[in-house]
């Protein structure tokens, strides 16, 4: 099981609000290094120049071709790899937007028609002038709808696995100019046959389908979500139909919420990497995505990340990955680990759930989500503060991370419960407990939320541009907003100006019967708009 990876690397998300600015990645490459990365993929969909493409990645903080340059030129001092990883089909709603360029459905650009392939063509002469790596990672994962909108009008219906492989090929074509070797998500060669699904047991795959597959094309499997070593094994044997040459990306958690799971991180890559070994896959990269916003700082996913690369060199026994992760860090493994801790108010128990981020943004009068809360929640937050806000003292490197974490945990520790209070005080009839509320309480919560603000501002500032703060900066001024807004109405209630709190009569309902979905919940609120 000591069987090393020839490629071992990262995939950071640019594209989601967040762009590592040249400093914080000049800080975390180096580190990633010294944990044994040596490879590392920048997710741009748009967030990157490209010649004669002046809308791509327009007002997004995109890099420079000269930052690109200047990237690529640094990982290869660490002795790292740098190679693109960008989109050429689906995920483009960013560049869409603007309307140059052809749009099938959503976010999918329209295949077979010419601007589509100029674009394209455009976007590979940039990267190979800034990046000395023959492999391009082209994305097309994920494009559901596709040829089902203005393709399908203008040229009627075709078997979707059709309009994939002719753009592919289309896209091998522009490629072979640049003498680039393609890399691709798999997923969109396997829902076709398999009722719109991914995932799938081990199996024998349609021969008509692994024919079709180019074989100078490498398919990534990603896997982010199983634990058990079984079904990351069938899905690798089902891929080694198309390719020997099959990439694995799995990944450390930082997509969901303002806070990483790093301990779901260690519980899906410890089986996956056993899976790799057992079938010889060469190639590893985990994936770090910014979905919902890019709350998330990659340098508190470091435990995560330094686990899984010492379970990669075969490294299992634990008091060992941890004296190792001090001396790196400098910080206790353990104590790292408790960056974990807002979101166990609900113990973790193998599935991802994002209390500390749903019950920051809950509405406190349409309080559906006050049916996951657990009574006596706000004394956990309570204590999750004091401890992190002592890691956050002794350590002058990464103090500003556990501060932002630690002020959450400040703010969680009023707002968690206060819907719920709410809500309790308002069946009583109790007038006074709401006015105690609205003006202790309420006040207090939008006083430490602001708290909270000034040191997720700090800790965007110094990992990002500045960049794609603007739309935090929506989200946190709409939630004082709106607490304020329900401290008035609640005094006007307690007060007999209002006649009810109608939000509060309607009926708690469950919500959420699967684990899983917990996850879900978090990428659906308070969805101001990122591209």
């Amino acid at each position: 099981m000591k069987r090393k990876f020839d490629t071992f690397g990262v995939m950071i998300d640019m594209s989601r609000n967040a762009v590592m600015s040249m400093d914080g990645l000049k800080r975390f490459l180096p580190l990633l290094k010294k944990m044994g990365y040596n490879c590392v993929m920048l997710y741009t969909e748009d967030t990157y120049e490209v010649d004669n493409e002046p809308y791509l990645g327009y007002m997004r903080g995109r890099y420079t071709k000269e930052e690109m340059k200047a990237l690529d030129e640094y990982a290869a001092s660490l002795g790292m790899t740098m190679i693109p990883c960008i989109q050429t089909l689906s995920h483009l709603n960013a560049t869409t937007r603007w309307k140059q360029l052809p749009r099938d459905w959503g976010d999918i650009l329209m295949i077979d028609d010419d601007r589509t392939y100029e674009f394209i063509d455009h976007i590979f002469a940039t990267l190979s002038e800034c990046f000395a790596s023959r492999k391009i990672h082209i994305g097309m994962d994920e494009a559901y709808l596709v040829g089902r909108g203005k393709h399908m009008t203008k040229y009627g219906w075709e078997p979707p696995v059709e309009l994939l492989t002719r753009h592919l090929n289309r896209i091998r074509e522009i490629a072979k100019k640049y003498d680039y070797e393609v890399m691709m998500w798999s997923d969109m060669f396997f829902r076709w046959w398999n009722n719109g699904e991914y995932y799938a047991p081990k199996t024998t795959v349609p021969k008509e389908l692994v024919d079709t597959f180019p074989k100078d094309v490498i398919p990534v499997y990603w896997d982010y979500y199983n634990t058990e070593e079984e079904k990351y094994s069938a899905m690798i044997q089902n891929h080694l139909q198309f390719s020997k040459n099959t990439w694995f990306a799995g990944a450390a958690w930082s997509w969901s919420g303002l806070i990483p799971h790093n301990k779901h991180s260690i519980k899906t890559m410890i089986p996956a990497m056993d899976a790799c070994k057992k079938h010889k896959i060469r190639n590893v990269v985990i994936t770090m995505w910014g979905d919902c916003g890019a709350e998330c700082s990659h340098f508190s996913q470091l435990p995560a990340l330094f686990y899984i690369a010492q379970y990669a060199k075969g490294v299992t026994d634990e008091e060992v990955i941890k004296k190792k992760f001090k001396s790196l860090v400098g910080i206790d493994y353990d104590d790292f680990m408790k960056i974990d801790l807002p979101n166990e108010v609900i113990p973790y128990s193998g599935a991802i759930k994002n209390p500390s981020r749903n019950m920051l943004f809950a509405d406190c009068l349409c309080d559906y989500l006050d049916y996951t809360v657990i009574p006596g929640g706000s004394a956990h937050f309570e204590k999750c503060a004091e401890e992190l806000h002592a890691i956050a003292k002794k350590n002058r490197r990464y103090g500003y991370v556990f501060d932002a974490a630690a002020t959450l945990c400040d703010a969680l520790a009023v707002k968690y419960e206060l819907g719920l209070k709410t809500r309790r005080a308002y069946e009583a009839g109790d007038k006074e407990e709401l006015k105690r509320l609205a003006n202790e309480e309420y006040t207090k919560a939008i006083k430490l939320i602001r708290r909270h603000y000034q040191a997720f501002e700090k800790q965007w500032m110094l990992d990002n541009k500045p960049y794609g703060f603007d739309i935090q900066d929506q989200r946190f001024g709409a939630l004082c907003f709106r607490l304020e807004s329900c401290r008035k109405k609640i005094l006007a209630y307690a007060n007999g100006k209002l006649a009810t709190l109608e939000g509060l009569e309607e009926e708690l309902l469950p919500y959420m019967k699967k684990e899983a979905d917990f996850y879900h919940t978090s990428t659906a609120l308070w969805s101001t708009s990122v591209m």
